[in-house]
């Protein structure tokens, strides 16, 4: 067991991480660090070899790939250290990790800690689909790495689980490994994705998108034969003959060492809890991206890793900066919110509040209440749809009182 001191420990090589690492090591004096798991820095967009990412933090319209290498090259240009094949184990003390990787097992211990482990989705066996186990069961995660790099076939005719944007996604990687697309299923009332990625990507599907649906059974042997379908509505049952079905979107969180860590977590997010500079309950520990709120697009995520850095400098160099402020609590059918704290001072990463809702509105209205009296009313002119992130104003909540009782951000 051997020590190492840093100035940040960014856990995290995606877009977030990486964005940090960024900004950071330009003005930090000392070490930056990034501990990443897999082999190679870039996360998710690093499987996703289809155009659609950077354009809002580099503006610019790139594969994933190559926004995974750009955001790479940007973080070894400004000097942070990216170290990969390394996996946070747990903590051995205040900021201090326990860190394992081919190279032997080491506690680093930094002044500052930035948590950046993103999030997950959550596979065929946590959805508690019932049939059979065959082959040819994928999250989109796993389909993505198995097609663009490996370059392996993964069937000829796939029916996919939810309507996400990352199940669009899913679309064009089944095309790309010629895989055809049977159906896509989700059990709310329309496609959650935005119109401008739905209408294009039924041009590359060959069946069609079921809504208020649920897949109800997986039917094979050695691989996928066919799925059953459900109506929610009606109770009407058909099968859809498949070799192939990919559970996409509803996310996770990966959080176990946030958890481990003893941070405050929210029970809606299953992130930790955080204010608008994005500090956690832990004194000098802080967490971006989709640890906090799953889940948002990657150049939103990398957006997190640039607010982050001022937070952490301040820490750094007067570190007497601790999470204070009221609660920011939600009322059906707004499920979760975040940040979640309201801090004397800070402006949330983009000036956004990100919601997650249960019930479409149209032209939502929006008002936040603390001790029994309306702080802000605010209209936005986009609907408030399920299966993706609602903004809304930050100045919604910025007048609480720092003294005051919890903030209810509802629907009016």
């Amino acid at each position: 067991m051997t020590d190492q001191h840093v100035a940040v420990a960014i856990v995290g090589g995606g877009p977030s991480g990486l964005t940090a690492a960024a900004a950071l090591a330009k003005s930090v004096d000392g070490e930056v660090l990034v501990i990443e798991r897999e082999a190679e820095t870039g996360g998710i967009p690093r499987h996703s070899d289809h155009l659609g990412y950077g354009i809002r933090d580099l503006k610019r319209f790139i594969t994933g790939p190559a926004y995974a290498r750009r955001l790479t090259e940007a973080a070894q240009a400004a000097g942070a250290v990216l170290e990969t094949e390394a996996m946070v184990t747990g903590w051995a003390g205040e900021r201090r990790l326990q860190v394992t990787s081919p190279r032997g097992v080491r506690t680093v211990t930094a002044d500052a800690v930035v948590l950046a482990t993103g999030a997950r989705e959550r596979p065929r066996p946590a959805r508690l689909v019932p049939g059979d186990r065959p082959d040819g069961v994928y999250t989109t995660g796993q389909l993505q790495n198995l097609v663009h790099i490996h370059h392996a076939k993964v069937g000829s005719r796939a029916v996919i689980v939810g309507a996400e944007l990352v199940s669009w996604s899913a679309v064009l990687t089944l095309r790309e490994s010629g895989c055809a697309t049977a159906a896509m299923v989700s059990e709310y009332p329309r496609a959650e994705a935005y119109a401008a990625f739905r209408v294009p990507g039924r041009v590359l599907m060959d069946g069609p998108v079921l809504t208020r649906s649920k897949v109800v059974g997986i039917h094979g042997k050695g691989r996928v034969r066919s799925v059953t379908v459900e109506n929610l509505d009606t109770g009407a049952r058909s099968t859809i003959d498949c070799d192939t079905v990919v559970f996409t979107g509803d996310w996770v969180p990966d959080h176990e060492l946030a958890r481990t860590g003893g941070l405050a977590m929210d029970a809606a997010t299953r992130g930790p809890v955080v204010d608008a500079a994005l500090r956690t309950s832990a004194a000098g520990v802080f967490a971006v991206g989709n640890l906090l709120h799953p889940v948002d697009t990657a150049d939103c995520a990398a957006l997190d890793g640039r607010h982050v850095a001022d937070a952490v400098t301040r820490w750094l160099t007067r570190s007497h900066e601790p999470q204070t402020g009221p609660r920011i609590r939600t009322a059906g059918p707004i499920r979760w919110i975040a940040p979640q704290v309201v801090s004397n001072g800070d402006t949330a990463p983009r000036g956004d509040l990100l919601m997650w809702v249960d019930e479409y509105r149209r032209l939502p209205r929006l008002r936040a209440v603390q001790d029994g009296k309306v702080l802000a009313r605010h209209r936005t002119p986009w609907p408030a749809s399920p299966g993706r992130v609602y903004r809304a104003p930050w100045s919604l909540v910025a007048g609480a009182d720092p003294s005051g009782g919890d903030v209810t951000v509802s629907f009016e």
